[in-house]
């Protein structure tokens, strides 16, 4: 899989760990010894970030190589890189490259849960990403089988309750003056409830975003438009998880739209150190 992150990118991240050089290596004199290290998963996740691993090793002089590529399966025990240089040198990359790959595993793990749950079903992971990781955080997301909803405000119509406050305008204006302006947009309007589902759903709207429905009112919606043969794009948002995910698709949503995976605790990854 590609790497996310830039060199300049990488060499930024080594730079905010040790910005006056590794204090403890070199006092010990020890930082021209050579050794070795591995990457093992100390319990099972989907892997993501060992690619950047490998380079902020190469960064620093080390040679290493990834032995489960972003989006693998591991259990626990399972080997992800190995890294080869001078005490110096795999100090220096160690725990930031280890940091990263735990937190992109995290998400790309909760992602595949809420996939798995979904039975088929589209999962789309929100731009609630950690602000400054989007890179890392859209590579997780696709690494763990699902997509993004947006990347950002530029790509997408998508239209709030807070954009509607500033409108006077009957609903099918605004779809119709939205349709003349991004011809090529569909038009995904955000509802809190059944009835204003209905409304959007008659004045155009192709996608109902439904804003902490439940599962029986993502149900119950479901029905109203169909009793009035109207067929958008029904997506579940708000409070979508794993343990809840095959509720939302049992009751009509076409998609699932989640944030859950950003704040997912990160997997274990365990290190061990040789010396040559």
């Amino acid at each position: 899989m590609y790497t996310a992150l830039s060199d300049d990118e990488l060499d930024r991240l080594l730079q905010d760990d040790a910005p006056c050089g590794d204090l403890t290596t070199e006092s010990l004199g020890v930082g021209a010894a050579a050794g070795g290290l591995q990457f093992l998963a100390r319990e099972p996740m989907v892997v993501c970030g060992a690619e950047e691993a490998v380079r902020l090793f190469e960064r620093v002089g080390a040679q290493a190589r990834h032995h489960a590529t972003s989006g693998t399966v591991l259990a626990a025990g399972g080997l992800l890189l190995t890294a080869a240089g001078s005490a110096e040198q795999l100090h220096r990359a160690w725990k930031t490259a280890q940091t990263l790959v735990e937190w992109a595993s995290g998400i790309a793990t909760a992602a595949a849960s809420i996939v798995g749950a979904a039975g088929g079903v589209a999962v789309a992971c929100t731009r609630k990403n950690v602000p400054g990781a989007k890179a890392l955080s859209v590579k997780a997301v696709k690494a763990g089988g699902a997509v993004m909803h947006r990347l950002g405000l530029s790509e997408t119509l998508l239209l709030f309750a807070e954009h509607r406050l500033f409108l006077a305008e009957e609903p099918d204006h605004t779809v119709a003056r939205l349709r003349r302006a991004q011809p090529e947009k569909k038009i995904v309007v955000e509802v809190g409830d059944v009835k204003e589902a209905v409304r959007w759903a008659l004045a155009g709207a192709d996608v109902l975003q439904l804003e902490k429905f439940t599962p029986s009112g993502v149900a119950e919606c479901r029905r109203s438009l169909g009793v009035l043969a109207l067929t958008p794009l029904l997506g579940a948002a708000g409070g979508v998880r794993s343990d809840n995910a095959a509720a939302y698709v049992a009751a009509g949503a076409d998609l699932l739209v989640t944030s859950a995976p950003f704040t997912a605790p990160p997997r274990d990854v365990q290190v061990h150190f040789s010396r040559c």
